[in-house]
C-alpha cells in the first residue's frame, strides 16, 4: 500500500510505525472471513481492510468523522486478523494509533463520555471496582437489566499457606477487576504452583495491566499503569523470581506489548523489556508438568474450551491449553469456529452490546453443541460474558486441575 502521512505525524516514531504497518497491507481480503464484525454487519468498513483504509485517511489529514469514529469503535481488537494476514500486518497497534487520533479530534456524546470515564476510573481500581461491585451483587435485583448481567456471583477458594519446598519463585500477576469478580481463580492458580514447588509471590501495589486505557485511546495512560507495575514488580524480580504469571490472556497480550510500549522511555525500557521477556501464560509453565496434573475431584471431564482471542491471536498459543487438558484426562467436545471472538473484549461488552450479545449468542451455540458438561476458557472477561448467555457453569481452566503434590 503507498502511502502519502499528513506533516502532523510523518516524522513522529507513531508515524513511521503506521507507516511501515500501512505498507504491509496488500490489500488481499484474506482478513475479511475472519472478522467478526464483518460476519455480523456486512459492511467492509466494519472490517479489518475497511478499518485500515479509513485510519490511512485519517494519517494523510483527512478530517476524521462520527462514522469513522464508530467504525473504529465496533473493533473488538480480537486479532483475528493478524493471524489470518499473509503479510504480517500488526493491525492492533495501527487500530490503537487510530483511535487515539479520532479520540482527540471527534467529540463524543455527554452520555459516551461518562460511560467510558467510568470504566476508566472505576474498573482499574480495585479499591473502587471491589466496593461496588459488592455493592451490586446485594442490590442484584434492583440495577438496571442492562448492567445485572455484568455482576456475577462470587466464587472464592482459599489462598495456600506457602510452604518451604518451593524450588522456583513466581510472580502471580492478579489483575484489576479479577480478584473481585473471580477471587477463586488466582486462588487456583496459587495452589496448583504450590502443587508443583513453585511460589506464587503476590505484589500487591502491581494494578491494572493497561489494556483498558489502550484500547479506549488513552495510550499514555496506559503507559502510566505499566510504569507502575513495573516498579512494584522490580524488587521481586530483583531478588530472584524468574518469570511473571499472567492467567488472564486479556493481561498477557498487554503485559506481551510492555517492551514495544516503553520501547523510548531511557527510564523503563530495560525494565519493560525485561517483564515481556519473563511474561508467561500458565499453559507454558505447566506444560512440563502434564505427568503430575490431573482433573480436579468434582470436575466433570466432558468440557468444551473457548480460546480467547488474546489466547490465540493475541499471544500465539492456540491449541496449547487444549492439548495440555487432553493430556491430563479430559475430553474436550468439538466448537464451531474457534477463532471467532465471543464478544467480550475488554470493555466491548457495556459499549457495544447489540453486538457482543449476537457474538456471544453464536458462541454459546458452538460451545453447547457437543453436549459438554462444562466450559472452560482462559481470560476472565470471557468467562462472565459466556457465563450471562449459558445455563453451563463456565470456569477458568485453572480451577478445573489439581496436582500431585511434591511429597505425593
Amino acid at each position: 500500500m503507498q502511502t502519502n502521512l499528513a506533516p502532523f505525524i510523518r516524522d513522529t516514531e507513531a508515524g513511521q510505525e503506521a507507516d511501515a504497518i500501512l505498507r504491509k497491507c496488500t490489500h488481499c481480503g484474506f482478513c475479511l472471513a475472519n472478522c467478526p464484525t464483518y460476519r455480523l454487519l456486512g459492511d467492509e468498513l466494519d472490517s479489518p481492510r475497511g478499518r485500515i483504509y479509513q485510519i490511512k485517511q485519517v494519517l494523510e489529514g483527512a478530517e476524521p468523522t462520527a462514522t469513522t469514529q464508530l467504525h473504529l469503535d465496533r473493533c473488538l481488537t480480537c486479532r483475528a486478523c493478524e493471524t489470518t494476514c499473509p503479510s504480517g500486518v500488526e493491525y492492533g497497534r495501527l487500530a490503537d494509533l487510530g483511535r487515539q487520533i479520532v479520540e482527540e479530534r471527534v467529540p463524543r456524546s455527554r452520555q459516551e463520555r461518562i460511560m467510558r470515564g467510568l470504566l476508566r476510573t472505576v474498573l482499574p481500581h480495585r479499591r473502587l471496582f471491589t466496593p461496588l461491585l459488592t455493592l451490586g451483587r446485594t442490590f442484584r435485583p434492583l440495577i438496571p437489566a442492562m448492567l445485572r448481567h455484568h455482576v456475577p456471583t462470587a466464587r472464592r477458594a482459599p489462598w495456600p499457606s506457602a510452604t518451604n519446598t518451593a524450588t522456583r519463585r513466581v510472580i502471580l500477576f492478579e489483575g484489576c477487576v479479577q480478584p473481585a469478580l473471580v477471587p477463586a481463580i488466582n486462588a487456583h492458580t496459587a495452589r496448583v504452583l504450590d502443587e508443583l514447588g513453585i511460589a506464587a509471590v503476590r505484589t500487591p501495589a502491581a494494578g491494572c495491566c493497561g489494556a483498558i486505557d489502550q484500547h479506549l485511546g488513552a495510550p499514555e495512560k496506559a503507559r502510566e499503569r505499566i510504569r507502575h507495575n513495573l516498579d512494584a514488580w522490580a524488587p521481586e524480580l530483583d531478588a530472584g523470581a524468574d518469570a511473571i504469571v499472567v492467567n488472564a490472556t486479556g493481561c498477557g497480550a498487554q503485559v506481551a506489548e510492555y517492551a514495544h510500549a516503553l520501547a523510548t522511555d531511557p527510564a523503563y525500557s530495560e525494565r519493560a523489556q525485561q517483564a515481556t521477556q519473563r511474561a508467561v501464560d500458565p499453559v507454558e509453565l505447566l506444560e512440563p508438568y502434564a505427568d503430575r496434573l490431573r482433573p480436579a475431584d468434582g470436575i466433570p471431564k466432558r468440557i468444551a474450551f473457548h480460546a480467547p482471542c488474546t489466547l490465540q491471536h493475541g499471544l500465539g498459543l492456540g491449541g496449547r491449553v487444549e492439548n495440555l487438558l487432553r493430556r491430563i484426562g479430559f475430553e474436550l467436545t468439538p466448537v464451531a469456529d474457534p477463532h471467532i471472538c465471543c464478544g467480550s473484549a475488554g470493555t466491548y461488552s457495556v459499549l457495544q452490546p447489540e453486538l457482543a450479545e449476537q457474538l456471544r449468542g453464536d458462541k454459546v451455540r458452538n460451545l453447547e453443541k457437543g453436549a459438554p458438561e462444562m466450559i472452560a476458557t482462559a481470560n476472565i472477561g470471557c468467562l462472565t460474558h459466556i457465563q450471562t448467555g449459558t445455563g453451563l457453569p463456565v470456569r477458568h481452566w485453572l480451577e478445573m486441575i489439581t496436582a500431585t503434590d511434591l511429597d505425593g
